[in-house]
């Protein structure tokens, strides 16, 4: 079984290290039962690919995309969290009793909400310590919500851009090497972002503030890119890891943003852009530096 693992990794590496890989691997399974091989099998082809993909914790990709993954779970969190408080703040408007919404909750829409909750309670689970098994609900959820957008758009807003924004999203949360998992510094910073970006929106949807309209959706996204740049000042850096980490976090932000401004997506444009050009800026910086 090694030998045929040991395929998966580059001809370089396998050459460098497949040895070493056998004999460790032959250690840990010996004495081990036939399903816990296959764990042990399944764990090593995994980090093979990821070698192969460039995706390992030595690799820049990966790495700046471990700095990239509690953000993007965070924004996921925020649209999830944005969703199950308009639901809530419907029900409570509405004149039916609460248990009668329940009750004639059609079950696309139970699953849409299971799936909003599961993004959510998987995020804050996972910024929180328990990095695993909270991607694991927070990916399922993400899958759930994807299938939903592609069979009932009319659920969602934001249409077809809903399973694309969570194929996106479970990508970069699955590419984060399992050995530079989010710190406590990057998970904070996540739930603080994540935090600032729902509770203003809850807020108004709950009618807590009067005078005020979400219509636009540009604050979340408006959260995340002021954030990035706060990380950016805060390492005194050029800015390039930080706002390139958030412009790939943004797309549930982003794809909010354009939904809720479909008649006049001019300012959120506008605002979708900055991550970019920011990050274009940094790395014109950064390169100037360097020739110097």
């Amino acid at each position: 079984m090694i030998e045929r693992l040991l395929v998966l990794y580059p001809s370089g590496y396998r050459a460098a290290y497949g040895r070493e890989i056998a004999d460790t691997y032959r250690e840990m399974t010996a004495g081990l039962s036939h399903g816990a091989r296959l764990r042990e099998g399944a764990d090593l082809a995994a980090h093979a690919l990821r070698v192969r993909s460039g995706l390992g914790s030595a690799d820049p990709l990966g790495r700046f995309l471990a700095s990239a993954a509690p953000f993007a779970l965070a924004a996921a969190a925020v649209i999830a969290g944005i969703r199950l408080t308009r639901w809530c703040a419907g029900v409570v408007a509405s004149p039916t009793p609460v248990w009668l919404s329940l009750r004639t909750l059609d079950g696309v829409g139970a699953l849409s909400l299971l799936c909003s909750l599961l993004v959510c309670v998987g995020a804050i689970v996972a910024l929180t310590g328990r990095w695993a098994a909270g991607t694991a609900a927070a990916v399922s959820g993400l899958a759930g919500t994807g299938v939903l957008g592609l069979s009932a758009e009319w659920l969602y807003e934001g249409g077809g851009l809903v399973p694309v924004t969570a194929v996106l999203t479970i990508a970069v949360v699955l590419a984060c090497p399992p050995d530079l998992r989010p710190g406590e510094g990057a998970s904070a910073a996540a739930g603080a972002m994540g935090g600032a970006a729902w509770l203003p929106v809850a807020a108004v949807e709950a009618g807590a503030v009067d005078g005020v309209s979400t219509e636009y959706g540009a604050w979340p996204l408006l959260a995340l890119t002021v954030t990035g740049i706060v990380l950016a000042l805060r390492a005194r850096s050029s800015g390039l890891r930080e706002t390139g980490a958030m412009l790939v976090a943004s797309p549930p932000l982003a794809a909010h943003a354009l939904a809720g401004a479909w008649y006049d997506s001019e300012p959120i444009a506008v605002l979708v852009l900055v991550l970019p050009v920011v990050t274009v800026l940094a790395m014109a910086v950064r390169a100037r530096r360097r020739a110097r």
